[in-house]
């Protein structure tokens, strides 16, 4: 007798081809799903594979434009970063693959979810804590953290043993020792020959941009136009232009792919706790943003600019990361970003060349925060250059304090 149905994430892979199998030999029913946020994936041959195994359905939900508009777009606005470093192109996704899960869930009349996340990363926590937000009775189950499942497949060898043994179809190969996970923002490469993090990736590891050694010699210029800091236009090649959101995300991603822009390769911090090595690229959000950034520096109030840096900014990417964007302070913070771009209005010329993005130029028809004659060394306008003496009077009254008294302590500068 069925336990009941059970909604899997089901990527077509190893892992989660074990699990599909695992839940079938618990005596549930599986529907297994799977979300299109614009990875470059073979979505029949999942179909068949899951269907094959025993799944009672396979579905699979188009989540790219609510991707591109409700993730990537707001990454850009904030100027999303992590660590420093790293665009979030995993997080990212993550919150529309659980939403879709939910409703197709919902749908088929599941009274569970699962999924292939392993016990040490950070997608079990983003998952889990979207599904329990979405839907607060929701059962999940999480393999990986069942000592029934993991005590049985400790190793690789013993999912490739039970898959022969229930005539499961792998592709597994060691001649690319990673795994990997994609999407239309980026894809990441993690464990394997990686989990050393002195090991140099190999050429032939990178996936989505050509090598900088071997990208065109000649430069590639285009414009990105933004609207209250989204991203509305490109214009490439000379007069070609996309506006479509998706498109326009997909001719970025070209753009910086055939320049080689995009490739990071770090140590980073999991929200459990664990450092973790990963080689990411992130092609259109990477030439996206920095466009972005740059815009920002022409259009911004300066006090906005530092408000927002401070707190929206490395918020927002805290709580992407650590899988917090159905929350109260997901709610919060993303209601703080419109505010911000009201002013970002305008259009920035960039080149990609060989692995870099330059800044070419940028300018605004409606923003005039910027002004030529007052920036400028060569005119006076209706700046009285006397002015600045009473600005460092003034500011120079604590300065002259804190040196008094650390002189008078003996210390020197």
């Amino acid at each position: 007798m069925s336990k009941g149905k059970v909604c899997l994430a089901y990527s077509g892979g190893l892992d989660t081809s074990i699990i599909l199998a695992w839940l079938l030999e618990q005596d549930y029913e599986v529907i297994a799903f799977l979300a299109d946020v614009g990875q470059e994936e073979d979505f029949e041959a999942a179909r068949e594979k899951a269907l094959k195994i025993g799944a009672t359905k396979f579905v699979v939900k188009d989540v790219r434009k609510e991707f591109v508009e409700e993730l990537c777009f707001p990454a850009v606005q904030t100027n999303a970063i992590y660590e420093n470093v790293y665009l979030l192109g995993t997080s990212l996704a993550r919150p529309v693959i659980a939403k879709a899960q939910i409703q197709v869930a919902e749908e088929e009349g599941c009274f569970a979810v699962s999924h292939g996340c392993t016990g040490k990363g950070n997608d079990q926590v983003r998952f889990e804590l979207a599904f329990y937000a979405l839907k607060p009775d929701i059962k999940v189950i999480a393999p990986w953290r069942l000592p029934e499942f993991f005590n049985r497949f400790v190793g690789r060898k013993d999912l490739l043993d039970y898959a022969a043994e229930k005539n499961i179809p792998v592709a597994q190969t060691k001649a690319k020792p990673w795994s990997t996970d994609e999407n239309l923002a980026h894809i990441s490469y993690e464990a394997g020959i990686l989990e050393d993090p002195d090991t140099t990736p190999p050429k032939d590891m990178w996936k989505l941009t050509v090598d900088p050694t071997d990208a065109p010699n000649t430069p590639e210029d285009f414009t990105v136009f933004f609207e209250k800091g989204i991203p509305t236009k490109i214009v490439y090649e000379g007069s070609k232009e996309v506006t479509e959101p998706v498109e326009l995300f997909l001719t970025a991603n070209a753009i910086a792919r055939r320049n080689g822009v995009g490739r990071i390769d770090i140590v980073e911090n999991r929200f459990i706790g664990i450092k973790s090595r990963g080689c990411y690229e992130t092609p259109g959000l990477t030439i996206l943003r920095s466009a972005h950034i740059d815009l920002e520096g022409l259009v911004l109030d300066r006090e906005v600019r530092a408000i927002r840096d401070q707190f929206v900014t490395p918020t927002f990417a805290r709580i992407l990361y650590n899988g917090l964007y159905y929350s109260p302070e997901g709610d919060y913070t993303r209601a703080l970003i419109a505010p911000s771009q009201v002013s970002v209005n305008g259009q920035v010329r960039c080149r990609a060349y060989k692995g870099s993005l330059q800044i070419l130029g940028r300018s605004s028809e409606t923003e005039k925060l910027y002004d030529a004659t007052v920036a400028s060394m060569d005119e006076l306008t209706d700046f009285d250059p006397t002015d600045t003496s009473g600005f460092i009077s003034i500011n120079s009254i604590r300065i002259k304090k804190y040196g008094e008294q650390k002189l008078a302590k003996g210390g020197n500068w």
